[in-house]
């Protein structure tokens, strides 16, 4: 009988001892390393960022009242101000100032006039025997002999058709003798053969605009003042023209 009860209380102690040796292992054993909790996860999507601010507006200007609603006393009296104030011009500043500026205008072209001057030594025969009898046939048209100067400038067209000096004077001689169409006629010519020459293409329209005003055709006339003189300012024959005062002279057909 006392047998069993030995074992029974020998395997309770060896029991108790094995316990001891565990909780002593355990005590013994390395602690693992501290770690942060990690923060809760949320399936809340992330919050949307707040609108910019409005921009800001600028005053509305209110709309003027109708003039039939403005009252006579909202209005700034007049006493020794005037209606509206001119802003005065400083001490010293030209009479001109606030004036706006005129377009440039062109300086006159040299005068190329002479006939004479067109001679040189290398002209041809020919053309200096037209010129010089151009030269007297303007002489006699500048000396109230029309009809004289007529036949000397037939005469320089004949030896030299190609003169275009000699086509302007024929049209100004029979301009001086009333024959303004056949005038006109003879300038088509010279302007054919003046495009390059700005001199004698001036005098061409003006002589052409003095024509145009004979036979009543005013417009045209001034037409051809104005283009002169846009070509020469110093045209005199289209500066006297325009300033010259005209009146009705009835429409010359010849």
């Amino acid at each position: 009988m006392d047998e069993p009860r030995n074992l029974s209380a020998g395997r309770v102690l060896a029991g108790v001892a094995l316990l001891l040796l565990m909780g002593a292992a355990l005590s013994c054993a390395p602690r693992p390393a501290y770690r942060a909790p990690l923060p809760p996860t949320s399936s809340a999507p992330a919050p949307a960022p707040a609108p910019p601010p409005p921009p800001v507006q600028e005053s509305v200007r209110k709309p003027y009242p109708e003039d039939s609603k403005i009252k006579e006393q909202n209005l700034p009296s007049s006493k020794g101000s005037g209606s509206a104030r001119v802003p005065k011009e400083p001490p010293g500043a030209p009479a001109t100032a606030g004036i706006p500026a005129q377009p440039a205008q062109q300086p006159p072209l040299p005068d190329d006039s002479s006939l004479l001057a067109k001679i040189i030594p290398g002209t041809p025969p020919q053309r200096a025997a037209s010129l010089r009898l151009t030269e007297e046939g303007r002489k006699l048209i500048d000396a109230g002999a029309p009809g004289k100067g007529l036949l000397r400038l037939e005469q320089s067209i004949a030896i030299d058709s190609t003169n275009p000096y000699g086509y302007f004077y024929l049209a100004k001689a029979h301009h001086k003798l009333g024959r303004y169409k056949e005038s006109l006629n003879f300038l088509d010519v010279a302007e054919s053969r003046l495009a390059g020459e700005p001199y004698w293409l001036a005098e061409v329209h003006a002589l052409r605009g003095e024509n145009f005003r004979a036979l009543g055709m005013t417009e045209r006339a001034e037409e051809s003042f104005s283009r002169a003189l846009s070509i020469n300012s110093g045209n005199r024959t289209a500066a006297e023209a325009i300033s010259r005062p005209q009146g009705n002279p009835a429409a010359v057909q010849r």
